[in-house]
């Protein structure tokens, strides 16, 4: 038994969006050693642990319960008393609607320490994607949270729908989709007007939210003829009429896409904010992995001899950072570099490169092989180049400077190593047509994602599942696989990939 109990945090995740979490909340996942989260948490979040995670659902799909709450308490506390920093993270907010209270009170019951970590509920977060504020000085000056499902023990409902008809501002009722001809009928029958303005909303400030306004009396029929899934939320009053006006969260470009991101795990964090801002729904797919060579002889004596080159090239981020960390590890640092001059393939390098508080003194206007061999061509280098490069890849820059007489030098700073499998969700995703996009940032990726790709899911490529590839040589490596490309990036980055699936969309 360790000799002291670990720490539990019940931590609000925020209503669906990854971007809602507060910052204490992601702190408290980096310090984690154990996650429990709820269904209703978004995924993505758990990028920002190494912790061990588990997924726990009080209900499943069909209603019927899969996990009782005093098993989630006692694996909290049995956790904790392993030593461990545990977060429960759960949807929305811990205690509104959220069951936190009661693993609150089973841990103190076990004097074990807690933490409550608060988050954006999800009336606040719907309300205001959906385009219309709980609270303004012309329609409501109050705001009343109501459960749309209790507890099915009790033998009558706690709810006094007589008050709430009454009730002098909006009403927000949680988790109500399926009693809302019940719900609407019993407002109606106290007296509220059948005309007040009432939404739905589901999957609230997720790229695939859905809203539907009526009046109350008529939205239980609006709301049958649409294909609804829960989590949802009720809201009943005069501000539902803002949305008109002030609606903002469906506007943005890609929203409800889901777009394949196959860059490697560890590097996608640009591309997985890129996706949400635009709402769409982001899919981890790595279709590589980068890893360090088994052997640094080589690279370290190459890093020892910088003296002896003029310029020293980077075809990548990867590069960059591998190169670095190396410099670092053997003892050295940036000064090594006070004499060399430096190329990189585009601007993603070269940023990366200015993390290390250094400029690139030569970045082609076309991020390509062919543009930097000949860029480095016109500058005639008189003492020999180094390339940082990976363990494989085109060689067209070394066939290109070679053929023009400039001495050229390889180091190999990381390795490429193909994915063996695609993602479970991802796999999923694509097997039924479900995936909008796949990003292609290299002819490798492309490649293997045509050895990976199901041979039944091949009928959706090109109409279902639409493919975007970084640049022209990119687009040739995968139709040469038999991959259709749609759209083909003008700037080759990311950003460029993202920009082209904007276009191709339209």
């Amino acid at each position: 038994m360790p000799s002291q109990t670990g720490k539990v945090y019940l931590v609000g995740g925020g209503p669906g969006d990854p971007g809602l979490i507060s910052l204490k909340g992601l702190e408290c996942l980096r310090k984690a050693d154990f996650i429990l989260y709820d269904g209703l948490v978004n995924p993505l979040l758990l990028r920002h642990t190494s912790a061990q995670a588990e997924r726990t659902a009080r209900a499943d799909s069909s209603g019927k319960r899969t996990l009782q709450q005093e098993q989630i308490n006692q694996r909290l506390i049995a956790e904790a008393k392993l030593g461990k920093t545990v977060v429960r993270l759960k949807g929305g907010d811990p205690y509104i609607f959220g069951r936190g209270s009661e693993e609150a009170e089973a841990l103190a019951a076990e004097n074990i320490e807690f933490e409550v970590v608060p988050g954006i509920t999800a009336a606040t977060a719907a309300a205001e994607y959906a385009g219309f504020s709980l609270t303004h000085r012309d329609y409501a000056s109050a705001v009343c949270l109501i459960t749309g499902h209790e507890d099915p023990a009790k033998p009558s409902t706690a709810l006094d729908y007589n008050l709430l008809a009454k009730f002098p501002g909006t009403l927000v009722f949680y988790m109500g989709l399926h009693r809302l001809p019940e719900i609407a009928e019993a407002l109606i029958s106290e007296g509220m007007s059948a005309s007040i303005p009432a939404a739905i909303i589901t999957k609230a400030s997720t790229p695939f939210q859905r809203v539907v306004t009526d009046e109350l009396a008529n939205l239980p029929d609006r709301v049958s003829k649409e294909d609804l899934s829960p989590p949802s939320l009720i809201i009943v009053g005069e501000c539902v009429q803002m949305r008109e006006r002030i609606h903002w969260f469906e506007n943005k470009p890609l929203i409800g896409k889901r777009i394949g991101i196959t860059r490697p795990s560890g590097q996608a964090e640009p591309q997985i904010q890129m996706a949400v801002s635009l709402g769409a729904d982001p899919v981890l797919m790595p279709l590589i992995e980068i890893t360090k060579p088994e052997s640094n002889a080589e690279l370290d004596q190459k890093i020892r001899s910088l003296d002896q080159y003029e310029w020293l090239l980077f075809t990548s981020a990867n590069g960059v950072q591998h190169f670095f960390d190396r410099v670092w590890e053997i003892g050295s640092d940036s000064r090594l570099l006070n004499r060399i001059k430096i190329a990189c393939i585009g601007s993603s390098t070269a940023e990366a490169l200015e993390t290390y508080r250094l400029r690139a003194d030569l970045v082609p206007d076309d991020y390509c092989s062919e543009s930097l061999a000949e860029a480095l061509i016109q500058r005639k280098p008189e003492k020999p180049v180094l390339w940082m490069r990976a363990n494989r890849g085109r060689d067209i820059i070394s066939t290109q400077l070679k053929s023009a007489g400039i001495h050229l030098d390889e180091a190999v700073a990381y390795h490429h190593q193909d994915a063996v499998a695609l993602s479970e969700q991802s796999q999923h995703l694509i097997e039924t047509g479900q995936l909008d996009w796949i990003g292609l940032s290299s002819p490798a990726i492309a490649r293997q994602l045509a050895k990976l790709i199901p041979e039944q899911a091949r009928q959706y490529l090109g109409n279902k599942i639409k493919l975007a590839a970084i640049s022209p040589i990119t687009a040739q490596a995968a139709e040469e696989t038999g991959l259709p490309i749609t759209a083909i990036a003008t700037e080759f980055t990311w950003d460029g990939i993202f920009d082209a699936i904007q276009k191709a969309s339209k």
